[in-house]
This record gives C-alpha cells, sequence and structure tokens, in this order.
C-alpha cells in the first residue's frame, strides 16, 4: 500500500519513544485481525505514518482530568467512523484513555417529529440529516453527562437505525460507564458555520428548483445552523475534517454504504412486515437523498478547511492525499 502523503516531520508530537510505545500497542492490537485476513495491507506503515501521528497529536491536547471532545467533520461515506476506531484504539491500547464516541446521526429527531416538521415548516425536513433534524438539546445534554461522568455512572447513548429510518428502542441504546478522557463527536456538519446569505438565493441542484423554488427549506436549515447548533460545536475542542474532493465521491460512497446496510439490514430484519418496509435507497433514491445535503456540503468544503485544526484531504479513491495543521 503506497502512502500518498505522511503526517509532516516537523510538526510530529510527542517525543519518538512515546509514538515507537504507540506504534507497537495498536499494531499488537490489530495483529490478530492482520493474520485472520492473511494479507500484507501496509497497515503498520499506514498506523506509522498517518494514523499514530494522528492520535499523539489528540493526546497531546488532552489535559489530565478535563474530557476534551474531539470534533470530526467529513461527508457521507468520508470515514468518520473508521477514524474514530482507529483513535479509540491507539488512545486506549497506548495511553490508557477512556475514549467515547457520540454521533450526530445518535440524536437525529424520530421520524414523528420529522413529519410534524414536514407538515408545519417544510416538506423537505421530513428527509433525515439538514440542520433542524436532530435533538440539539439532546446532544448538548450528553455531552454534559459524558463531560461530568464520575466512577460507577452510565450515560445511555441514542441510536439511530438508517435502514428504517427510526431510532432504535431505548433498550438498544449504546451505555458507557465511568469517567471519559476523549469524546469524540462525528457527524457530516460538525463544526459547519452557517453560510453567507448571498449564497442562499440560486437554488443548487434540481431538488431545490423543484422541491424549494421559494428558498424558505433552505433558509430555514440555514437559520438552525446559525442558532442551537453552533453552542453545540462549540463544545469541541479540537476540530479535525476528512475534506471530500467533490459531490460524485460523496455520491459514489454513500451508495457503498447503502449496499452494506441493505447486507446487515437484511439478516437483523429478515421478519419484517410489508407493511413496514425497510428504508433501503436505490441509485435514483441516494441521489435525491444526497441532494438534500450538497448545498452544505459545498459550502463545507470550501469553508471548514480554513477553521479545522486537522484538515485530511481525501482523493476519488478514498486515500488521504494531504495532511494540513492549523497553526
Amino acid at each position: 500500500m503506497a502512502l500518498l502523503t505522511q503526517w509532516p516531520s516537523n510538526r510530529l508530537p510527542l517525543d519518538r519513544a512515546k509514538r515507537e510505545h504507540a506504534l507497537k500497542a495498536v499494531n499488537e492490537a490489530f495483529a490478530s485481525a492482520i493474520a485472520n485476513l492473511q494479507v500484507d495491507l501496509g497497515l503498520e506503515e499506514l498506523f506509522e505514518k498517518i494514523y499514530v501521528p494522528i492520535a499523539c497529536w489528540v493526546y497531546e491536547q488532552h489535559q489530565p482530568g478535563t474530557p476534551l471532545v474531539v470534533g470530526i467533520n467529513g461527508a457521507q461515506g468520508s470515514g468518520k467512523a473508521r477514524l474514530f476506531n482507529l483513535l479509540e484504539v491507539v488512545l486506549s491500547e497506548a495511553f490508557g484513555l477512556r475514549v467515547a464516541n457520540l454521533s450526530i446521526d445518535d440524536i437525529y429527531l424520530t421520524r414523528a417529529e420529522r413529519e410534524k416538521l414536514a407538515d408545519t415548516v417544510h416538506p423537505m425536513l421530513a428527509t433525515r440529516g439538514v440542520p433542524g433534524t436532530h435533538d440539539v438539546e439532546l446532544g448538548l445534554r450528553l455531552l454534559q453527562q459524558l463531560k461530568q461522568a464520575q466512577l460507577g455512572d452510565v450515560v445511555r447513548i441514542p441510536m439511530f437505525d438508517k435502514s428504517t429510518d427510526e431510532r432504535m428502542p431505548e433498550e438498544s441504546w449504546q451505555e458507557f460507564v465511568g469517567p471519559v478522557d476523549v469524546i469524540v463527536f462525528d457527524g457530516w456538519c460538525i463544526g459547519a458555520a452557517p453560510e453567507p446569505e448571498a449564497r442562499l438565493s440560486p437554488p443548487i441542484n434540481d431538488l431545490e428548483i423543484e422541491e424549494d423554488s421559494d428558498g424558505s427549506w433552505r433558509r430555514y436549515v440555514n437559520e438552525q445552523l446559525a442558532g442551537s447548533y453552533q453552542t453545540l460545536f462549540d463544545e469541541v475542542d479540537l476540530l479535525i475534517c476528512l475534506q471530500v474532493p467533490n459531490m460524485q465521491a460523496v455520491y459514489n460512497w454513500r451508495a457503498a454504504q447503502e449496499v452494506k446496510l441493505s447486507e446487515r439490514a437484511a439478516l437483523l430484519y429478515e421478519d419484517r412486515t410489508p407493511s413496514d418496509p425497510l428504508r433501503i435507497m436505490g441509485s435514483e433514491e441516494i441521489r435525491r437523498f444526497i441532494a438534500h445535503y450538497e448545498r452544505l456540503t459545498r459550502w463545507m468544503i470550501e469553508d471548514i478547511p480554513r477553521r479545522a485544526d486537522l484538515t485530511l484531504e481525501l482523493n476519488d479513491n478514498h486515500k488521504i492525499a494531504a495532511i494540513n495543521i492549523r497553526g
């Protein structure tokens, strides 16, 4: 696996001994998985040159006794969950930190709540994803609970099932027990700023032309983003951006996710009744779905890298092509 880039040598975090300790810990953690794959994926070089330095950089910012909130911004399919998993392994295995994860997907409004918005505000708000379709107060409450958790405390984190387009029953929610050192808060619009007013007038795609001709949906979304979402994003101490190359890549990667979602859902819901079908999307449905995200995604591609603490530029093949550290 040939790497296209690596962590800048003049900005290496911690000292060499600590980085080598972290690399050894993560290689040991993944040893059995690599052996089971029975193929050399070049993971050791990937860890050494990219992911271990990222985790060491995060560790360097952590102050003992004060939970650090790391935001991961990235469009659909950009690899947010994978980055969290790798950060969790390095931070926990190498440095003994307790790492919790909260996704903005976890705080989607229920289908009934979105349908109410569709009836009272705009029909396009029935589709999950854009600012205005999340329970921001729930997100703030969960972050505070995680920050304040003490030994024995249990924080219950909602889960959203995209195959049913609905929040899962409470008995299925994740639980995090005890104090936390690092909270990874990921989501496609984490850290996004509202669009300038002048950008809102012209529609950006066919969906906006046909279903938001007066611009009321996009202005409502922007108002929500400018309001309570900024309070939520202010909780982020470090912002990492997975910068996508273009909208076609977003569509391709989201389509690949839908295939995996379909395979998973087929196993979980094999007895589901025809009256309540799974909400698995075909290619045209995915294009329409992504169109809801396009406006803000294009704005974030332009704006977020100027403000993110760390930007990982992705190419069309989903590889990290450049690493930019702010400051």
